[in-house]
């Protein structure tokens, strides 16, 4: 229990670092980080009852596109001045780096190894996010349409 809380807390202050590194606004800063904190733990929840890396981040990506949409028509700002801290935890940093380091070594059944799992996350976070961003688009075109008509 104390590593997945030692995991969110550095994916609250990963999320941190990368909203300052864009200079975001102050008043945007903890909002942008408690992004990367709800996709991390719903990465770590799904992945804990499915042990599937491609429907975890598939899934942490859709609550950081969610979380993302809601908080920024609530604070009036651009979706990606959440969604970018917000799924820097999800981002297959250290596979990858294993990866690039296996290539470099022609260590091939590592390649294969850390490999697969880099495009595992890469494919589910994209995957999230592209499928996400839809859903939540054409609702919202829909609710902006009905809306005319019930005001007209």
């Amino acid at each position: 229990m104390e590593q997945y809380i030692i995991q969110v807390i550095v994916a609250l202050t990963g999320s941190l670092g990368f909203a300052l590194l864009f200079q975001l606004r102050l008043r945007l800063l903890p909002w942008a980080s408690l992004g990367g904190l709800f996709n991390w733990i719903a990465y770590l929840l799904l992945f804990h009852f499915t042990d599937n890396m491609f429907l975890s981040c598939f899934f942490a990506s859709a609550v950081a596109v969610l979380y993302s949409e809601i908080t920024a028509r609530i604070l009036k700002a651009p979706v990606t001045l959440f969604l970018i801290p917000a799924i820097v935890p999800s981002v297959p940093g250290s596979s990858l780096f294993y990866t690039m380091s296996c290539i470099a070594t022609s260590d091939w059944a590592g390649v294969r190894s850390y490999g697969v799992s880099t495009v595992k996350f890469t494919l589910g976070l994209a995957a999230g996010i592209c499928l996400s961003t839809v859903i939540f688009t054409i609702v919202n075109k829909l609710i902006n349409k009905y809306s005319k008509h019930i005001s007209a």
